[in-house]
């Protein structure tokens, strides 16, 4: 029986030219930089060396495809903000720090569109913004709080405005829309042609991409893999979730399931009803995130941290394919969109994001050792991936800039806790927010599971 859906991503699934990989490592090898993870991260870093000096041997090593994990299976979000916000890398540093920052996570956004034009990239960037709509009274009492907020911390109505209802439904027509955020640090892309397209353009350049090759165990100055050992000047991980997979980096970051599913395009009718004319991305401001866009072809793509966390740091197919946590997707999408009730949905897939225990994405390199990382970006890493790799480059080739004096570089987070503590302090935390989310919207009222919850968001 043929299935009703794909649970390929519809990123990966209708990529032009299919998926074959290029060939793996062929024996031990010396290189200037080596790479270790094919995603964003590791392409972003390689692209801006060849900038930086085009006569450095560089090395992507991945274990799969370029762009098989969160960068070719994410939401297509540019997104200019971090999850950590001003005030933690604040903390750390200065406020003007903080915020010189966060804008330029703003810019980083004009500068992914602007790599994609340049290098031809048809990636369907469209910077519409975020809208999040507040749809029941809790959320639009948090909505004000957090304008606020930013108002406080120098952000303009540019940059971050509160919207009257009317205003927020003009962006899409969602459901008991009470007020609205729009974000303007933000673009929707197809991120599977941008990650694979960004892979042949530094192939161009000059850099070696081998794929099918794991990396068993990286140090300094090497990266041991079955297929050969690669011996580097400098050593950059870039393994996001699937760090978990390195000996003795087990409780470095821990993978969050994130669960999508796609709709057939849309007829005229329809999007008419449903709006997103712009492709804003967008969200409601529930606790337990959802996220969407229109896509270049007139799908909307949808998802959410449907499956809870696997004990023991789990990485599993399997429950990539959740039905019942597709169809509770499914649902909540068409709680917020009803125009789409009854409309096809032709792909169900799922992936993994990365969450370090401080829940701050950060980069950092040992000029001693010669070793560096970067990541950790709890789901928000198209546009901050950008970031990192233009700063690893800075870092690697000791150029001065104002990107290597940014809060973020050198940050380290402590080890995630062993388990059972860790499995019962993450699903602790969801059946938290889980349980926030379902009382605001059945009494219209925070509640102190909702209190709990934003603490735990700060």
């Amino acid at each position: 029986m043929t299935p009703e859906y794909s649970d390929l991503s519809l990123w990966l699934d209708t990529l032009p030219g299919g998926l074959e990989p290029r060939g793996a490592l062929d024996g031990d090898t010396d290189v200037d930089v080596a790479i270790v993870g094919g995603g964003f991260t590791g392409l972003w870093t390689a692209y801006y060396l060849t900038e930086r000096d085009p006569a450095l041997r560089v090395v992507v090593i991945e274990r799969e495809i370029c762009g098989f994990g969160a960068s070719g299976r994410n939401g297509g979000w540019v997104v200019g903000e971090l999850p950590a916000g001003v005030d933690t890398y604040a903390a750390g540093a200065t406020h003007d720090a903080a915020m010189r920052q966060a804008r330029e996570l703003f810019a980083t956004v004009d500068e992914v569109g602007r790599v994609a034009a340049a290098e031809g990239i048809d990636c369907g960037f469209a910077k519409g913004g975020v809208i999040r709509w507040a749809r029941n009274a809790a959320q639009a009492a948090r909505q004000v709080r957090e304008i606020e907020h930013a108002r406080t911390e120098g952000f303009t109505e540019d940059e971050i405005r509160l919207l009257r209802a009317d205003e927020a439904r003009a962006y899409g027509n969602a459901s008991d829309v009470r007020s609205g955020i729009h974000f303007a640090a933000c673009a929707a892309i197809d991120p599977a042609r941008l990650v694979r397209g960004l892979a042949e353009v530094v192939e161009r350049r000059g850099v070696r991409i081998v794929e099918r090759t794991a990396a068993l165990e990286i140090e300094p100055g090497r990266v041991r893999t079955a297929r050969g050992t690669v011996r580097a000047d400098i050593v950059i991980r870039a393994t996001e979730a699937y760090t978990r997979d390195l000996p003795g980096e087990k409780r470095i970051l821990v993978p969050i399931y994130s669960l999508m599913i796609a709709t057939e395009p849309l007829d005229r009718a329809t999007l008419d009803e449903i709006g997103l004319a712009t492709r804003p991305t967008f969200a409601d401001d529930r606790y337990l995130v959802v996220y969407g866009q229109r896509t270049a072809d007139d799908r909307i793509a949808f998802g959410g941290r449907g499956v809870p966390y696997v004990y023991g740091s789990g990485i599993r197919p399997e429950v990539e394919k959740d039905r019942a946590a597709h169809d509770l997707i499914q649902r909540t999408l068409v709680e917020i969109l009803p125009a789409l009730a009854g409309v096809a949905i032709t792909h169900r897939w799922g992936g993994v994001l990365a969450a370090p225990r401080n829940w701050t994405p950060s980069l950092w390199l040992d000029r001693a050792t010669g070793y560096g990382s970067a990541g950790g970006y709890v789901g928000e890493g198209v546009a901050a991936s950008n970031l990192a790799g233009r700063t690893m480059a800075d870092l690697v080739t000791g150029t001065e800039s104002e990107l290597v004096t940014l809060p973020w570089v050198g940050i380290r987070s402590r080890k995630w806790e062993p388990e059972p503590a860790r499995w019962l302090g993450i699903r602790g935390t969801r059946a938290v927010m889980d349980r926030a989310d379902a009382h605001e919207y059945s009494h219209e009222s925070e509640s102190r599971a909702g209190r709990i919850a934003y603490g735990l968001l700060r």
